[in-house]
């Protein structure tokens, strides 16, 4: 009913991935490896099917301190299991069964998940498992430019007129020069944020993104008197666009290029036939300057960011949080962070 997929069989992986109707770049194998090589884990792809019903689940297992045990959690991003066919009550108890008893097969503690917005992958799921709704994500809905336009809040139509009356050019490609100047500007951005470690990419990190999802990715990027001053990273598949990286120079804010490259982001979405542009929701879920600065792009967007919390061997699971609070003075056992042992 259930067989695993591991990251050197990325051909089978993507050919199974893309036989489901409402995939996305999450699931492809060529996303994963990027975090794999940025020491996110080893990715899977669990691969179900009986009844009528099938099912995906991308996730990376992850060493603990106990020696032959470990935990999952979905990539960066969004994931969750994604179901194909009949959905009837019971081929998911089915599935749920089968799920758990592979989880348990391959000695995994417990299981972190962050579900897709727009695939509203959670609904099904809170069926057969805990999971928990957290903020609103936005998404520019790309059916025509005119609509693009329309569901703008009056305050970011007149940031991009701005950014366009003071000289910003928006432009797009790909290839490794301009990841050089992706860097430069991402890591500048992830300083003055005070952003933690794990968000400094390395360079083999970008060359995968180069390599493993050259057909999936577009950098967009705002020049001003010939110096690029804003680039994002868009990923893209299956009808659906993400905003994934981003970076901006802070002396360059004021003119809003930000504002500006995303419009054109979704324009050219709109015209390669793209249904939704993703820019996801605040830090830490929360209706925060960031989640208020994507809301203004679609004031009729409201998409619910849901994650899963599992716990598939208690006994084991306690057992890390103990040695993790024997061993660190600063740790807090009353953290909501999942899993405890890694707060």
């Amino acid at each position: 009913m259930i067989r695993t997929y591991d990251i050197s069989q990325s051909e089978t992986w993507d050919e199974i991935v893309r036989s489901f109707k409402h995939y996305d770049v999450y699931y492809l194998s060529g996303y994963v490896k990027a975090f794999h090589i940025n020491g996110d884990g080893e990715p899977y792809l669990l691969y179900y099917e009986e009844h009528g019903l099938k099912a995906i689940y991308v996730f990376m297992k992850r060493t603990t301190q106990i020696d032959g045990y470990y935990d999952s959690t979905t990539p960066y991003g969004y994931g969750g299991v994604l179901f194909d066919g009949d959905m009837s009550d019971g081929n998911l108890h089915h599935f749920w069964l089968a799920y758990l008893e592979t989880m348990s097969k391959e000695r995994i503690i417990d299981n972190f998940v962050r579900y897709h917005p727009v695939l509203a992958n959670a609904i099904p799921m809170k069926k057969i498992s805990a999971v928990t709704d957290l903020g609103k994500t936005i998404a520019i809905d790309l059916s025509s430019p005119e609509l693009i336009s329309e569901n703008m809040i009056g305050k970011c139509r007149n940031k991009i007129r701005k950014a366009e009356k003071n000289g910003i050019e928006i432009r797009h490609g790909k290839g490794v020069e301009l990841f050089k100047d992706f860097k430069r500007i991402y890591n500048a951005t992830m300083e003055k944020d005070h952003a933690e470690d794990y968000y400094y990419f390395g360079d083999a990190f970008y060359e995968s993104i180069h390599k493993d999802l050259n057909d999936n990715y577009e950098m967009f990027y705002a020049v001003l008197n010939g110096e690029i001053i804003a680039i994002s990273i868009m990923l893209f598949a299956n009808g659906q666009m993400h905003y994934h990286l981003s970076g901006s120079m802070a002396e360059y804010r004021n003119l809003a290029p930000t504002n500006l490259l995303l419009y054109k982001a979704a324009l050219w979405g709109c015209e390669h036939g793209y249904g939704t542009l993703h820019l996801g929701g605040g830090v830490g879920s929360g209706e925060d300057s960031l989640y208020v600065f994507k809301s203004g792009f679609n004031k009729k967007s409201d998409y619910q960011f849901s994650i899963g919390k599992e716990i598939f061997d208690q006994k084991k699971y306690d057992e890390l949080v103990a040695t993790r609070a024997k061993e660190d003075i600063a740790f807090n056992p009353e953290s909501q962070f999942f899993p405890l042992y890694r707060s």
